[in-house]
């Protein structure tokens, strides 16, 4: 298992590397709508290009960053259920979810992703619209994130697992990745919490 962990390890640090360079993607997707909607107000200039460049990064940013986001442990989970349960059985619950689901489904959309960006790779497929970019970029993005996808799914049932077996103590990555201003506002809703229980 501790082989396992390392590997888990090195996951996770590749996917939090990767998730500090994606915020940048952000800040460029920002700059260029910006800069293209005043040339197209002050100079009425406008490109395709521009535009495109912008879903091309939005895209970029949600599947290049969805590994991140299941390390951190903020993908979607009923939280009012999952706050009821134990940590163990929360345990439980992701792991099968991983396994029946979350690596399948990975596994599924790379098989179907990976043929559209070699065709487009093949043949240099352009944009339809006047003056846009090449597509295999923006293509390549499926195949890619749900293999970062995959690839953490993987790293998150070993960390389960491990919990499960009693060798690690916590296996939920977002609970440890919390900010300090998050772990005191954590502390002040339990203190408000109990004492609202307390109170007669």
């Amino acid at each position: 298992m501790g082989a396992l962990l390392k590997v888990s390890r090195g996951i996770d640090a590749f996917n939090e590397w990767l998730g500090r360079v994606i915020m940048w993607l952000v800040l460029a997707a920002v700059l260029i709508s910006a800069g293209n909607a005043v040339i197209r107000k002050a100079f009425n200039i406008g490109s395709n290009a521009f535009l495109e460049i912008q879903w091309y990064l939005f895209a970029a940013v949600f599947m290049l960053g969805v590994g991140y986001v299941m390390l951190r442990n903020a993908h979607v989970r009923i939280d009012f259920i999952a706050a009821r349960l134990s940590k163990r059985t929360n345990a439980v619950i992701d792991a099968i979810g991983i396994v029946i689901f979350t690596i399948p489904l990975s596994w599924i959309m790379i098989d179907l992703g990976w043929p559209l960006f070699v065709r487009a790779w093949e043949s240099g497929e352009m944009s339809q619209n006047a003056g846009g970019l090449i597509r295999w970029p923006v293509l390549m993005l499926v195949p890619l994130g749900f293999a970062i996808l995959m690839v953490q799914a993987v790293s998150e049932l070993i960390k389960r697992i491990a919990f499960l077996r009693g060798d690690i103590p916590e296996p939920f990555s977002g609970d440890a990745a919390q900010s300090d201003d998050e772990k005191h506002a954590a502390e002040l809703a339990a203190e408000v919490e109990k004492k609202l229980k307390g109170a007669p």
